[in-house]
């Protein structure tokens, strides 16, 4: 079995954050879903677990980071530049932010920041391995 990644965020309000999900590209999985905590998956490999603040509390004691912090920016690949523009473009449709950091274009290299609505920042980028520069 590869070994998963299970990505746990806060989030204030569920029913919205769940949808912002479907709209970026995660499908839900009731299985691992209640009334407190939606499983979005992106991947056999990626899932990201939505919990609600009480939720969350279950598991730490510590605060829960402002919307307007940075805790964490986790980077997705997608297929094309096409596709990190559609991303960031569903994100701020659906009640995220649209490129809360600057856009890079490194060439070879292509990514959008986006936010969640609950604050937490995702880069879509996309990559062109053959394009890269050589290794010094």
């Amino acid at each position: 079995m590869p070994r998963t990644i299970f990505i746990n965020l806060p989030v204030a309000d569920l029913a919205k954050s769940k949808a912002f999900y479907e709209a970026i590209g995660f499908t839900h999985n009731p299985q691992f879903s209640d009334e407190v905590s939606a499983c979005m998956v992106l991947t056999d490999v990626i899932h990201v677990m939505l919990l609600t603040h009480g939720k969350w509390q279950t598991f730490t004691h510590r605060p829960i980071a402002p919307s307007t912090s940075s805790e964490v920016m986790l980077a997705l690949s997608c297929g094309s530049r096409d596709d990190v523009d559609a991303m960031n473009d569903a994100a701020a449709e659906n009640g995220g932010t649209a490129d809360v950091n600057a856009k890079q274009d490194y060439g070879f290299m292509y990514n959008r920041n986006l936010a969640d609505p609950d604050g937490h920042v995702w880069e879509a980028m996309w990559m062109d391995m053959s394009a890269a520069p050589a290794a010094t």
